[in-house]
């Protein structure tokens, strides 16, 4: 015998517990705008070769090809952002990689966990329902929208009332029928454009619009060769940009009220080194989260070369024997990438040589004739 339908009051107490603090109700209905704005932005060349929802926009704004006969999607939002930050390691550990907030661990897999949890409480009622998180199939931030979760911040982020931008999102997509939210959440961002002047590559080219091809999070994700342009830029990044988020005052004063405790597994900073140094078992094994387009981890290597070429101490030894080592690899890219860094670290080691230390300046200087 079925069980009753659970309320959408019982479903945001059911999943609070795997730290779910956001949870609203649309149709699901197709994604009209978001299909033109995918469409649109995929013709003009800003999706930068990007798959997720832009190699199929007509089926991830379709919540019926995901599960047949929809009615409703339960769309909830987890917060990321920590209660404290962890130290970067010191200069005696080497150059360190820095990764962005949302990947140092799997912040998906607690917001996954609850809503596969509460698909089945409603499956339980004889509904079908089906929980999508970091998933393809549907477009997370339009659903969010519509559920009346968040508005779209001018760097294309979904923005909670009171919260910021600092959550990941997920569905529940049934057919079960829930009462709809009727309305969206007003803009909040008003005349504000700290995010435009905070994009280190000037990727924000509209309100909402990002240009894929300058997009550090999407550079860095790429296959292939990163343009000399944005290598510099990318500093000590090897994973993800916080950037236009860490400058919005939104996020910025009030996602610390939503924030969760740092844990022991979070991996903000990554020896460039080491990684550079080990085997793909040994990537996978420690930052398997991440997206690298068909786990071929010499995306990563190559991101750890343009760090070291941007961080390196040029006196540190094995930072010298690594470059010199990647720079015979068999990868090509790899080759590029390495021979671009020993050229940075050069020129750092000789600027820092032309300097004369202060001690060996005489204490008067001659007159000029």
């Amino acid at each position: 015998m079925p069980q009753p339908l659970p309320t959408i009051e019982a479903i945001t107490a059911h999943v609070a517990q795997w730290g779910i603090t956001h949870v609203g109700v649309c149709s699901a209905e197709i994604l009209t705008e978001a299909r033109s704005a995918l469409h649109e932005r995929k013709a003009a060349g800003l999706h930068a070769d990007m798959g997720f929802t832009y190699r199929n926009p007509d089926r991830s704004t379709d919540p019926g090809q995901a599960v047949v006969n929809a009615h409703s999607i339960i769309v909830a939002a987890r917060p990321y952002i920590t209660d404290a930050d962890p130290e970067k390691p010191g200069p005696e550990h080497g150059p360190q990689a820095r990764v962005g907030r949302y990947a140092w661990v799997d912040h998906y897999a607690p917001l996954r966990a609850g809503l596969r949890s509460a698909a089945k409480l409603i499956r339980a009622a004889g509904h079908k329902a089906v929980a999508f998180a970091d998933d393809n199939s549907i477009v997370d931030r339009a659903v969010a929208h519509r559920a009346g979760l968040g508005w779209y911040g001018k760097n294309a982020n979904l923005l909670l009332p009171g919260a910021g931008s600092y959550f990941v999102l997920g569905s529940i997509i049934t057919a079960a029928s829930y009462e709809w939210n009727d309305r969206t959440a007003n803009d909040g961002c008003g005349t504000c454009t700290e995010c435009f002047a905070g994009c280190p590559t000037d990727a924000i080219i509209a309100p909402g619009v990002i240009d894929g091809n300058r997009c550090l999070s999407w550079v860095m994700q790429k296959p292939g060769s990163v343009p000399l342009e944005f290598r510099e830029v990318i500093g000590d990044r090897i994973y993800g940009c916080d950037d236009c988020q860490d400058v919005c005052p939104i996020s910025v004063r009030l996602g610390p009220r939503h924030s969760i405790p740092l844990t022991e597994d979070v991996k903000a900073w990554v020896s460039a080194l080491d990684l550079l140094d080990e085997t793909d078992e040994w990537i996978e094994d420690r930052h398997g989260q991440w997206y690298v387009a068909n786990r071929d981890f010499d995306v990563l290597r190559r991101n750890a070369l343009i760090v070291v070429g941007n961080v390196g101490d040029p006196a540190d030894r094995r930072v010298a024997a690594t470059v010199e080592r990647y720079c015979q690899h068999t990868n090509p890219i790899l080759v590029e990438h390495a021979a671009w860094a020993a050229d940075r670290i050069e020129s750092r080691r000789t600027a820092s040589s032309s300097v004369i230390p202060p001690a060996t300046l005489p204490a008067t200087l001659p007159d000029t004739p």
